[in-house]
C-alpha cells in the first residue's frame, strides 16, 4: 500500500525529493516538506498542509475517510483514490507555495 502511495505521490510531485522526516517518509521542495505518508498497525496516513485537508474536505468525507488537520487517514481494505492523493498532493504544494 505504501509503495503505491509513494509511486502516487511521486508522479504528483515532479521535481520533489523524497526524505525521511519526523520518521516518516515523505517529499520535500527546496527544504519544506509538502508531503508525508506512513503505516500504522490498523490504517495508513497521508500528511499534506492543512489547506489541501481543508480545500478537499467534502470530497474527504464523501469517500468515508477520516481526516485531520493535517491528514487523510484510510484502511487497506478501503484505500485512498488515485485522483483523491492527486489533488491533495498538488493542492499541498500549491499552499505550501510551489
Amino acid at each position: 500500500m505504501l509503495g503505491q502511495l509513494r509511486a502516487q505521490l511521486s508522479r504528483a510531485r515532479p521535481g520533489a525529493e523524497e526524505v525521511m522526516m519526523y520518521d516518516r517518509p515523505g517529499f520535500q521542495i527546496e527544504g519544506t516538506i509538502v508531503a508525508g505518508y506512513a503505516a500504522f498497525s490498523k490504517q495508513c496516513g497521508l500528511y499534506v498542509d492543512p489547506g489541501a485537508i481543508a480545500a478537499h474536505a467534502d470530497e474527504i468525507a464523501s469517500s468515508k475517510l477520516k481526516a485531520t488537520k493535517t491528514g487523510v487517514t484510510f484502511l487497506v481494505s478501503k484505500p485512498i483514490t488515485d485522483q483523491l492523493v492527486r489533488k491533495l498532493a498538488v493542492s499541498s504544494r500549491s499552499k505550501k507555495g510551489f
